[in-house]
């Protein structure tokens, strides 16, 4: 089987609870089927009557998320495919943002790329100290064009800036947790675990639809998302043609 092919999300419905888990064997990575797959979950959790809560976690124990597949980026032969591709993170984070219930991040280990960007859209980010991030798009020749908009929100310029440039460089959760990318950061995942669960039960109870015109008011100025990051998209898709991301990529995949 193609690996841009393996992998999968699934959503579980459970007491007012929508949990949407996503997997690839290659670090979590995301290829396009399962940026899509993950599109159609939270669009479908935003509008489920009985959520009151959305919860989004990856699978495993180590990394959260490696971002875009290398695979599938080193395939890319034509400008429409590239914007096509990057539009897969695109319109994940539009769907996190356009859905009214609260979102919770779950980041159990590394988040990269646009790992970061998932942790930077949700509403609430939980992590443990192991969750360090990196924003390593510029070292391959690209640049966090998509997930920028969304990280910058969260993080401010500044600290997105010192990402982006260092794009070799980790950052620790507890930096993550100083710049707001992370509301809280514990020692173990069973402590996380646990108090995801009790934060869950908290949210539940309050009114949904006061929830719902908080999450309107927290995500006020980003309407034009949907037309900024369709722009970005199209940057990343005209730079992952250059010579210097082939062979940085080609690079990378041999190590």
């Amino acid at each position: 089987m193609d690996r841009t092919q393996q992998g999968n999300v699934s959503v579980e419905h459970s007491n007012g609870v929508s949990t949407i888990s996503f997997y690839h064997p290659a670090h979590n990575s995301l290829p396009g089927n399962l940026l899509s797959q993950l599109t159609l979950a939270i669009e479908e959790a935003g509008t489920h009557p009985e959520t009151k809560v959305v919860v989004l976690r990856s699978a495993g124990d180590r990394t959260f998320c490696a971002g875009a597949s290398f695979d599938e980026l080193s395939a890319i032969d034509n400008l429409e495919q590239g914007k096509r591709f990057f539009l897969g993170f695109a319109n994940v984070i539009n769907a996190m943002r356009k859905c009214p219930k609260f979102i919770v991040g779950r980041v159990q280990g590394k988040a990269v790329g646009g790992g970061v960007g998932l942790a930077s859209a949700v509403d609430y980010c939980l992590a443990t100290k192991w969750a360090s991030v990196k924003l390593s798009e510029l070292a391959v020749g690209i640049g966090p064009f998509v997930v920028g908009p969304a990280v910058q929100r969260k993080i401010g310029l500044s600290a997105f800036s010192q990402m982006s440039i260092n794009a070799k460089e980790w950052q620790t959760a507890a930096w993550a947790k100083e710049k707001g990318l992370f509301t809280e950061v514990f020692d173990t995942a069973e402590q996380l675990d646990a108090y995801l669960e009790h934060f869950v039960e908290t949210l539940k109870s309050y009114n949904p639809e006061a929830m719902k015109k908080l999450k309107e008011v927290i995500w006020e100025g980003t309407e034009n998302w949907d037309e900024l990051l369709d722009a970005r998209a199209a940057i990343s898709g005209q730079l992952v043609l250059s010579d210097f991301t082939r062979d940085a990529i080609a690079a990378f995949k041999k190590k």
